[in-house]
């Protein structure tokens, strides 16, 4: 059976962005599409279309020489964390006015499943695609009862583009203690109801990023 055009374009943008998530494409490396048309075994059309898609997303970046993998950087990872800050500032103070005890019950979980998994390796730097699964839905979780499927998706969406700075910042941490704190801090005012100090800590929790992936900036 012949997959429909849709569809190849679905699964050359999927292979696409994991590899560049996983850090399998670097930053900056070129895209060529031929050559990506072997390496995934799918044709030149709809290649285009996923790295058209994923331009849209800030993970590749097009031009006259063709496609490249989008660099990182500072300024780029603190525009991701402004955006992030404000998608997910509006959607944590509506989860707040409308979330029930089910919402409660899910951040309670989420937090649950972080610490489990975090037992299974030494250091969060070897943590499993498992964990970074978690780690993603513990923060969706967070806002879940926000009931704008919008910001949900630009939560999502944002999420996955901060991967690849993620992955630096897990290397930072010499043990699961200030991860897990952090982690902890972030989720009990909200389960608290305490708006403004949820908010505070969400904002704080956010821009621990750029601390972590960038430390010698900081000081400047």
């Amino acid at each position: 059976m012949t997959l429909a055009a849709d569809s190849l374009a679905d699964r050359a943008a999927q292979a696409l962005q994991r590899d560049i998530l996983a850090g399998a494409l670097a930053p900056g490396a070129r895209l060529p599409v031929h050559d990506l048309a072997a390496r995934y075994a799918i044709g030149v059309t709809p290649l285009r279309e996923a790295l058209s898609g994923l331009s849209a997303l800030g993970l590749v970046v097009g031009g006259r020489r063709g496609f490249r993998v989008a660099d990182v950087s500072r300024e780029d990872l603190a525009d991701i964390t402004l955006a992030r800050q404000a998608v997910e500032a509006a959607a944590l103070r509506r989860s707040l006015a409308q979330g029930d005890a089910e919402w409660e019950a899910g951040i309670v979980a989420a937090l649950h499943v972080l610490r489990r998994l975090a037992g299974t390796v030494e250091t969060p730097a070897g943590a499993s695609a498992e964990f970074d699964a978690a780690h993603k839905r513990f923060h969706a979780a967070l806002i879940a009862a926000c009931r704008s499927p919008r910001l949900l998706r630009l939560q999502s969406a944002l999420y996955d583009e901060a991967y690849r700075y993620r992955r630096v910042m897990m290397t930072r941490f010499e043990g699961w203690a200030d991860f897990l704190r952090g982690h902890e801090a972030l989720a009990k005012p909200i389960l608290a109801r305490d708006a403004p100090a949820a908010l505070a800590a969400l904002m704080a929790h956010l821009a621990s990023t750029l601390r972590y992936v960038y430390p010698d900036e900081q000081r400047r």
